[in-house]
């Protein structure tokens, strides 16, 4: 398991993208799921939708929506700790819900690493057993911002679904508008999701390992600048991957906690949208936002390194640096 140290890194950088996790303002794409016959094919879906579209079409079949939420706490000792986040589900969430655990189902229980991905087989298996099934639209919200709602809808893409969407805000947004809540369980029977794989959307450490020296391939570090410069250390050892730009997850979002503009997220990200980029943080969470952010703005070659820092800086003979004091 993760040290003290370690886990107290990880969740103090899930706790800076809770609170600055938001919503924005929904873009018209092209539906890029599998090609079926017109007559079967349900309706498409864009990759970030408003608490009002949800509420318009939340009694539409097959459409499944997944409650997200995984807390961030203070504990006793000062350090930060994740909660599960049935208990907030069950004190009110969007009607229909149900809760997708990335706690205990959606993750890799048998691993050292915190939210580590299962096998393709076993994600869809749980997402299957949420009522997703192969021609759902399924919308991901979460209660305390929108990067484990995305880390969920990277992880469907993983699989091949695409046929999902963040929404625009999460719980907030929803209740804000003044929209119920519901404390009854989702009651949504099994379906049937069939994994198709694209490994290439989830980056291991060797892959991450042998892009420091590739000019073709970008590394995106998406943790608090200070973090990335050296200035404060969350991990077993400071600084960012070497060679790694860095883009702040703070970045992502206004002070109202929305996306930013397209326009405002496209300055940011100025590389080359074919080329190949892999995006990371501290436990695969936020680099989950960045990546979702990216595909929407087209860029077509994006990697999570779902493992980041928690691994990578707990190996010395891994490779980081630190920016001089100016």
């Amino acid at each position: 398991m993760p040290t003290p140290q370690l886990s107290r890194g990880i969740f103090a950088v899930i706790a800076v993208v809770a609170l600055t996790a938001g919503c924005g303002v929904t873009q018209s794409e092209p539906d890029v799921s599998a090609a079926k016959p017109v007559e079967t094919q349900a309706p498409a879906i864009e990759s970030l939708v408003t608490a009002g579209w949800l509420s318009e079409h939340l009694d539409e079949p097959g459409l499944v929506v997944l409650d997200c939420t995984v807390m961030v706490e203070q504990a006793e000792d000062g350090s930060m700790q994740s909660v599960n986040g049935r208990a907030s589900y069950e004190d009110g969430h969007i009607p229909s819900a149900g809760f997708a655990d990335l706690m205990r189902d959606l993750a890799d229980r048998d691993s050292e690493l915190q939210f580590a991905v299962p096998t393709p087989e076993a994600f869809a298996a749980a997402m299957s057993a949420l009522g997703v099934g192969d021609d759902s639209r399924v919308v991901l919200y979460d209660a305390s911002g929108s990067s484990w709602a995305a880390r969920v809808w990277w992880m469907l893409r993983w699989i091949g679904f695409d046929r999902a969407a963040v929404l625009d805000g999460g719980l907030a947004a929803w209740t804000a508008e003044g929209l119920p809540l519901s404390t009854e369980p989702s009651n949504r029977a099994p379906a049937v999701l069939t994994p198709a794989p694209r490994p290439e959307l989830i980056a291991d450490r060797d892959e991450v390992l042998a892009a420091i020296n590739d000019d073709s391939v970008h590394i995106i570090d998406v943790l608090p600048e200070p973090h990335y410069r050296g200035e404060m250390v969350m991990y077993d050892r400071p600084g960012h991957i070497t060679s790694a730009l860095n883009v702040s997850v703070r970045g992502l979002f206004d002070e109202t906690g929305h996306f930013r503009s397209n326009d405002e997220l496209a300055a940011l990200h100025t590389t080359d949208h074919d080329a190949r980029h892999i995006t990371y943080c501290g436990g695969g969470i936020a680099a989950s936002a960045n990546a979702f952010v990216m595909t929407r703005l087209g860029f077509t070659n994006v990697a999570v390194y779902t493992a980041s820092l928690q691994e990578w800086a707990a190996d010395p003979d891994l490779p980081m640096e630190t920016v001089p004091a100016q």
